[in-house]
């Protein structure tokens, strides 16, 4: 071994000498490996839910559609309900789902009121559903239009198609909204906080100051 390997070992071994392992490491490892199984078990449990889903929703067509004449049909109505059904499917799933995500870029937002961050959430989440609501009662159809049949056609299908792609956009919409107005209103929200803080201190400063003249003005002279 040359004499540059040894100083270059000697160097390296000087360094980790050094280097003490952190307190909380062994914790940390801990809790990374506890986050790692949440993680692949909540990713089992939705693989299993999008199976179970997609499983009930083939033998739900299966059990509402008839073969005539070689062609698979399906009542206009029925097929009505699956949309809307799909639809609520969506507000109520997609929402907590997105929601999951956020908590983290929320509490950093309201960090400084966290009370208000949660009263804030919730509201905007019932107006959330209030929305997708409106949305689909708007959107549904208790009796088929000029251009369809008694049985789900073409123009259906695109109609129906178009409902998911509203939602869909409606979703994404006031979630990109969410995010651009979430900082501006946490940053109003700290400094109307410090401003209610500095004038009660203002007000309490007034009052000790009057309080001592009151008491210079009452002493004898």
């Amino acid at each position: 071994m040359s004499r540059l390997e040894d100083r270059l070992r000697d160097a390296l071994h000087a360094g980790t000498a050094e280097i003490e392992p952190a307190a909380d490491l062994f914790a940390r490892v801990q809790r990374s490996v506890a986050d790692d199984r949440r993680r692949r078990r909540w990713r089992a449990r939705v693989a299993g839910s999008t199976a179970a889903g997609a499983a009930v929703l083939a033998a739900v067509l299966l059990l509402v559609t008839d073969r005539r004449n070689g062609e698979w049909i399906m009542d206009w109505w029925i097929f009505e309900v699956l949309v809307t059904a799909l639809l609520v499917g969506i507000a109520v799933l997609l929402g907590p789902f997105i929601k999951r995500f956020g908590k983290g870029y929320a509490a950093e937002v309201f960090r400084s009121n966290p009370g208000t961050g949660k009263s804030f959430i919730v509201l905007t989440d019932v107006a959330y559903y209030l929305i997708f609501t409106a949305y689909i009662l708007f959107t549904a159809k208790f009796d088929p239009p000029s251009d369809w049949g008694d049985t789900v056609s073409a123009g259906q299908v695109q109609y129906g198609l178009a409902r998911v792609g509203g939602i869909l956009l409606i979703i994404g919409v006031l979630h990109g909204l969410n995010l651009l107005i979430l900082p501006i209103i946490g940053r109003l929200l700290t400094l109307n906080r410090r401003l209610d803080q500095q004038m009660r201190e203002l007000s309490a400063r007034d009052l000790s100051s009057r309080d001592f003249r009151q008491d210079e003005f009452d002493q004898p002279e």
